[in-house]
């Protein structure tokens, strides 16, 4: 799907990965249910996987071994996850820099090939319309685009969003390749070794939040150093017809290493530990990201972009909330919308997040409070009805051991 002609004189990618004249037939296939799949669908079936409906796609929550065991093969040795409902779009043209740095709360002109940084899409207010990674890769034929990695769930939102903006980059071109690639995340501490037998290129060269263009097997691959777990690890961009393959590739590479597919629900609790937030969740059109202690992904000097008046007031100001970790007691864990409440049973907050630690052997539980409240000693949370006593944590709950 391109969402502007490329003008007349442009040449087009001929990158096979991410081409835009010759693109593949769409992957992206329907449940009868109106669900879509990934391509990766019938491997999570035949494996036996629980899927579960998901940001509009049906996706695996956990398999066999259950959650607990696909989290901690993931801190101890690596695991695989699908993640190819997350939204691709790629920027062409003069100009495509630019754009981007008029429509994320982070600096992109000066991002180099093969940088990539977390940012935000925000709306006039300051709200976060999404927290997105954007990278700037090269072909082999020297062509440079800018590929943007947006949440499953906003995916038709920020096409919508960005596309009257396009109006004032003429020479730019917005093309969404979701459905022509697939996304696997590789994450853990045997990930980085045990891809490094698959690829053409040494994923250990990279740096955290570097990517670039290589191939596995002679077919074309994205790389980047990222991943959402608090672990080190890849996450690779292939042609959706790939998946398969390099999916089981990567399994039977890591197979003596005790390699495993991991689903959503592990996703979750590795994300929690390590202090990450979740779209829906901690982050929302009406929150801000100063407010979500995201002010490293804002950059507010010398630039403007959409929003940035509103979260210039609220740094002049001081937001209203702030996020916290907590530890309750107990074995009941918080969930989300459970009212965190001062020493008095005022209620101050509400948890954004919550659940069991496989990792600690606690519940955790992230929340937003209101600001002043924000260094007490100590919370409680209704629980069901229950007033739980909850002890501040600074975040993130996990870090990865420093080898």
């Amino acid at each position: 799907m391109t969402f502007r002609m490329t003008p007349r004189g442009n040449s087009v990618p001929t990158h096979p990965l991410m081409t835009q004249s010759s693109a593949p037939a769409s992957h992206e296939s329907s449940a009868p249910n109106g669900l879509s799949q990934t391509p990766l669908d019938q491997w999570h079936r035949d494996a036996g996987a629980k899927m579960v409906p998901f940001a509009g796609y049906e996706m695996p929550i956990q398999y066999g071994d259950g959650i607990v065991a696909e989290h901690q093969a993931c801190r101890n040795r690596a695991a695989l996850f699908d993640v190819s409902h997350m939204g691709r779009l790629r920027f062409d043209g003069d100009g495509a820099a630019e754009f981007l740095d008029h429509v994320l709360t982070r600096r992109v002109s000066d991002l180099g090939v093969g940088g990539v940084r977390y940012s935000m899409v925000c709306n006039a207010d300051g709200g976060i319309l999404d927290d997105v990674l954007v990278s700037h890769l090269e072909t082999p034929s020297e062509r440079r685009f800018h590929l943007l990695v947006v949440n499953a769930s906003n995916r038709a939102k920020i096409i919508q969003w960005l596309t009257p903006l396009l109006a004032e980059f003429p020479t730019v071109t917005m093309s969404d390749r979701t459905e022509l690639t697939a996304m696997i995340a590789v994450q853990g501490p045997l990930a980085i070794e045990t891809c490094k037998k698959l690829l053409s290129f040494d994923p250990a060269r990279l740096k955290n939040y570097q990517a670039r263009i290589t191939d596995q097997f002679a077919k074309p691959v994205i790389v980047s150093r990222t991943g959402y777990t608090g672990e080190d690890g890849l996450e690779l961009i292939v042609r959706a017809e790939e998946a398969n393959r390099v999916w089981e590739n990567i399994l039977l590479a890591g197979r003596d290493s005790g390699f495993i597919a991991a689903g959503l629900g592990a996703r979750d609790t590795l994300r929690m530990e390590a202090g990450m937030p979740l779209y829906g969740h901690e982050l929302s059109e009406t929150v801000d990201p100063l407010t979500v202690g995201l002010k490293f992904a804002v950059n507010l000097a010398d630039r403007s972009f959409v929003g940035d008046a509103a979260l210039r007031k609220i740094k002049a100001d001081g937001p209203q909330k702030t996020r916290i970790g907590l530890l309750p007691e107990g074995k009941r864990p918080a969930r989300e919308g459970s009212d965190v409440l001062d020493s008095n049973g005022t209620k101050i907050g509400t948890v954004t997040s919550g659940g069991p630690s496989p990792t600690l052997g606690v519940p955790i539980a992230m929340a937003l409070v209101d600001r002043e409240r924000g260094s007490d000693s100590e919370y409680q949370i209704d629980i069901r009805g229950r007033s739980v006593v909850a002890r501040p944590t600074k975040l993130p709950f996990y870090r990865r051991p420093v080898s």
